[in-house]
């Protein structure tokens, strides 16, 4: 908040709306601008949130399950910075989904410890010990999720879990490292953990939100737009451009924990699984699958790029999926994602006008194979294939792809579609691209004897 003016503090702190937000225009008013930027920085208990501030009562444990942006890094920071200042015999742990992420998110990040220490009550870092430590004699440790036995036989007062919810949970390590975290909360009169995270469908995160309906979690939540005040205009502009109609933005944005549909042929935990970081291995194929639209005005045509890999596993690479577009624009796109992406086939259904795919394509000087496939199964059932290479391990994702991963959440077996929009084409585009890449039975050479 630092830095903005008197004016457009005292009306972002009126909009804000929380307990404490009169308060700090009251403030505002008082002070001079250095006089308050001052205080900004040094006193968070003046202007931090009220979903930023520690819970009243005998807690344990407490959640903020927020959106990206909110604040939770700092909310997570200055209550570390507040403990140690308070309590020179504490013992902290920070764990995060990799030491690399613990260094530089939660100590040396924008938000994080050291700088929410400013000046004489900055701790000193030393990384080789992974230890912070405070001149009254207060220590934090550092720790991954993803090696839990490093927190089995730690002893601690206090915990700072960030983005658990990302914590890689093959083998069960995320809940092994909370579990291994809790066993040794066991210092101090009233043991803490704080837990900061955006909400995502996965196992520690539907544990902690059972504990939260059973009194034993507090939980604490918010959105994006909590804190607009505070982050940069194009920042938040473009997350609401690109995510404010999807589900996806509903967990990044707004924080709230989507619920699965019953019966669904892909889930956001088994979506989250594919999400990871790649493995170095080499693309062998790529291929654009497109589902045309019936017209125009109507569906939008699905144009997604996928990649098989040379470990034998397939990589979806975008979704360049264009809407209410005519033959010619729609098929320009899918030419352009073939160029972007140095494909090797085009894959489109002919049920409705995927020829127009080649002739467009052929215009256009564009001398890729276009394979023509008829739809003579539902989409779902069609669908059902692809998901049991999900389920298998052997499909990845390259980021976050909104749209087309609501679509696939809403694909149901046996038949039926309960995602956004009317028809799944995104997802039905994935399907052809899939299909092609990972099913389609290819004939071998072999040598006949006559």
């Amino acid at each position: 908040m630092a830095g903005k003016s008197r004016e457009s503090r005292g009306a972002w702190f009126r909009a804000n709306g929380d307990k404490g937000a009169q308060r700090r225009v009251d403030l505002d008013k008082a002070l001079q601008p250095h006089e308050y930027n001052a205080l900004a920085h040094w006193h968070w208990e003046v202007w931090g949130r009220d979903e930023q501030q520690p819970p009243e009562g005998p807690w344990r444990v407490w959640l903020i399950c927020a959106g990206r942006g909110f604040g939770k890094t700092r909310a997570g920071a200055e209550w570390v910075r507040n403990v140690a200042r308070h309590d020179g015999e504490a013992r902290i742990a920070l764990v995060g989904a990799s030491l690399v992420e613990v260094r530089s998110v939660m100590v040396e990040g924008e938000s994080g410890v050291l700088a929410a220490s400013p000046g004489a009550l900055a701790p000193e870092f030393e990384p080789s010990l992974r230890r912070l430590q405070w001149p009254n004699g207060a220590q934090a440790f550092l720790y991954s999720a993803g090696e839990p036995e490093s927190l089995r036989g730690p002893q601690h007062t206090h915990a700072w879990c960030d983005e658990i919810a990302k914590w890689d949970n093959a083998g069960l390590r995320a809940l092994a490292a909370w579990d291994n975290l809790q066993m040794g909360m066991r210092l101090g009169d009233h043991p803490r953990v704080l837990a900061t995270t955006t909400p995502r469908t996965v196992a520690l995160m539907q544990r902690l939100y059972a504990e939260v309906e059973s009194g034993a979690v507090v939980l604490a939540q918010g959105k994006t737009e909590d804190n607009a005040g505070v982050l940069p205009t194009a920042y938040f502009e473009a997350m609401l451009d690109q995510y404010g109609a999807t589900s996806l933005g509903r967990q990044e944005l707004e924080g709230e924990m989507l619920e699965e549909v019953d019966g669904a042929l892909w889930s956001r935990a088994l979506l989250e699984q594919c999400r990871t970081a790649g493995t170095g291995a080499e693309r062998i194929r790529v291929v654009v699958g497109v589902d045309p639209p019936a017209s125009s005005s109507g569906d939008a045509c699905g144009i997604v790029v996928a990649a098989k890999l040379n470990d034998g596993n397939a990589e979806v690479l975008a979704d360049c999926s264009v809407e209410k577009a005519s033959p010619e624009t729609w098929a320009r796109a899918v030419s352009n994602a073939a160029k972007a992406w140095q494909v090797d086939r085009i894959v489109a259904e002919a049920n409705q006008g995927g020829a127009m795919v080649r002739s467009v394509l052929h215009a256009a000087n564009v001398s890729l194979p276009v394979k023509l496939v008829h739809a003579s199964r539902g989409k779902a059932a069609r669908a059902e294939p692809v998901a049991a290479l999900y389920e298998a391990g052997r499909v990845r994702h390259a980021g976050l792809l909104a749209k087309l991963e609501d679509e696939l959440c809403g694909l149901m077996a046996g038949g039926g579609y309960e995602g956004p929009g009317r028809s799944p084409d995104r997802a039905d585009a994935l399907v052809w691209a899939l299909s092609e890449l990972m099913l389609a039975k290819r004939e071998e050479p072999s040598v006949r004897r006559f």
